[in-house]
């Protein structure tokens, strides 16, 4: 087997070594991510807007605390739905129907009247979050050669940053205006993007790998003609995929009935669940480990509680507060747009590693110097500094490598045709502890000090460094179907090995 893949790695290595990459695949990813910078929007700008839904609806913590949570568990019931609805009607119509649920949820909170109908705009946003933060990663990577997938299926975590940065920058300029106006339109400008995303996306091929996997092999290679860099590669990627979906490769048909073949995702619980080979076993590990370490480790009580944490510190005056959540917001963005590059050169897991370490150094330190200004009651102004620069560390090491990665590297690891449904329970752990994160956070903060929460975050970090170093193979450079056969080799070879073999 091993040869195998070497002798297939040898076939396509130089049809994409000395090419960049493809423009029209590129231009596809970037149409399919915005659904993520929306998504995005909604976290940075609810940063801000939860300190004026307070103020005017006179909500009391836990009511925050929900009202920024719920948007999470409801993303679970989407995303456990997505990977079906995705085998279905295609990838390109789920985002589609993203888009719609997002426009919606965004009107109901502009409009916002009481609590219960803000809460309700939140749960139909959330739904939608759902659908896209499973399908836009996914979409990427099966449009994507191997050698730029990092890149292609980064983009939607790129984008996500990038409309948190926006959401901070909305939430400063916005606050200037009447209250009950400002948080509104934070909320509800949301709706206009989501309705162009709908319509732009009709524009967008097909993932090729779906159409094969429904037995449309003429409209798959077509595509893959658009997105591949030479007719070779396209060619190779085709018949890796007929492979990959039980075809035989030698099928020149335009149209093959998939009889007796599972295309719709019947059948794919089982097999990821119920009764799951040991190579699935171990992808599926993989795969939610990476999810549940991602927001285990307390990224989203910095983004999200960026305003109340500065305060604590020591900053009191709103302007400052929302100032210094940009900065959160410019780190994230920088390091996530470097990690683009690096993913396909340096590699998954090294960037990985690196990134982890990172952050738990940074978590300590924060933990220490929140512990400090809040001992002090924020008058100390080397802890407020080493808050600030800590907070900022720990969104740098987590951008440039754990938050990109985690959806990469889960969108590429799964078998193509438990690729939808495994990617859609990815992001339902996601979401589960996004939501445990956020709906916590505070209460955690009273029970054990907010310095004592990120010292929590840093040990919590720790464990998901050893996971990552013990777990997870490389998979750069490697084709989606070369993937799938990395993970069914022999359970004797340790990853330290797979890893100096690639």
């Amino acid at each position: 087997m091993d040869d195998q893949i070497s002798n297939e790695n040898a076939a396509e290595k130089p049809t994409e070594e000395h090419t960049g990459v493809n423009r029209y695949a590129l231009q596809c990813a970037i149409v399919a991510s915005i659904v993520s910078i929306i998504f995005g929007y909604d976290t940075g700008v609810m940063s801000g807007a939860m300190v004026f839904i307070e103020e005017e609806l006179k909500t009391n913590e836990v009511q925050i605390e929900v009202l920024t949570g719920i948007l999470n568990l409801c993303a679970l019931v989407g995303s456990l739905l997505a990977g079906r609805t995705s085998d279905i009607i295609g990838r390109r119509y789920t985002i589609v129907l993203a888009s719609i649920l997002f426009m919606l949820g965004s009107i109901l909170m502009g409009w916002g009247p009481s609590y219960p109908v803000l809460l309700t705009g939140r749960c139909i946003a959330g739904l939608g979050v759902g659908f896209a933060l499973m399908v836009a990663p996914v979409y990427s990577a099966e449009i994507a050669t191997a050698s730029h997938r990092g890149l292609l299926a980064s983009l939607p975590h790129l984008c996500i940053s990038i409309g948190i940065l926006i959401g901070y920058l909305v939430n400063y300029f916005f606050s200037k205006l009447p209250m009950h106006i400002g948080w509104r339109l934070m909320l509800g400008i949301a709706a206009i993007p989501s309705l162009v995303l709908a319509f732009g996306i009709l524009k967008m091929p097909e993932s090729p790998r779906w159409l094969i996997l429904q037995g449309r092999l003429g409209e798959g290679k077509r595509i893959l003609d658009l997105v591949s860099n030479s007719p070779e590669e396209a060619e190779l990627r085709f018949q890796d995929i007929k492979t990959a979906a039980g075809i035989d490769p030698k099928c020149k048909d335009e149209v093959v009935k998939m009889e007796n073949k599972k295309t719709h995702g019947e059948g794919v619980w089982k097999e990821l669940i119920l009764r799951p080979t040991p190579a699935v076993r171990r992808v599926l590990l993989t795969a939610l480990g990476i999810h549940f370490f991602q927001h285990a480790t307390g990224i989203e009580a910095v983004l999200l509680y960026g305003p109340k944490i500065f305060k604590r510190a020591g900053i009191t005056t709103k302007d400052k507060l929302f100032l210094v959540t940009i900065g959160v917001g410019i780190m994230k963005t920088t390091f996530i747009f470097t990690a683009t590059f690096l993913l396909d050169k340096v590699g998954r897991r090294k960037l990985l590693l690196t990134s982890v370490g990172g952050m738990i150094g940074a978590l300590t330190m924060l933990g220490f110097g929140l512990t400090m200004a809040q001992n002090s009651g924020g008058k100390l102004v080397w802890a407020l500094v080493l808050s600030i620069v800590s907070a900022y560390s720990f969104v740098a090491f987590f951008s440039i490598g754990l938050g990109p990665i985690t959806w990469v590297y889960s969108s590429e690891v799964f078998p193509l045709k438990l690729r939808a449904q495994g990617a859609s329970l990815g992001v339902a752990v996601n979401r589960v502890m996004n939501a445990t994160v956020s709906m916590s956070f505070l209460s955690l903060s009273k029970a054990i000090t907010t310095g004592g929460a990120f010292f929590l975050f840093a040990g919590i970090a720790a464990v998901a460094w050893n996971f990552f170093f013990f777990l997870m193979p490389e998979t750069k450079g490697k084709s989606l179907e070369e993937i799938e056969a990395l993970f069914q080799r022999d359970g004797d070879h340790k990853v330290r090995g797979e890893n100096s073999e690639a």
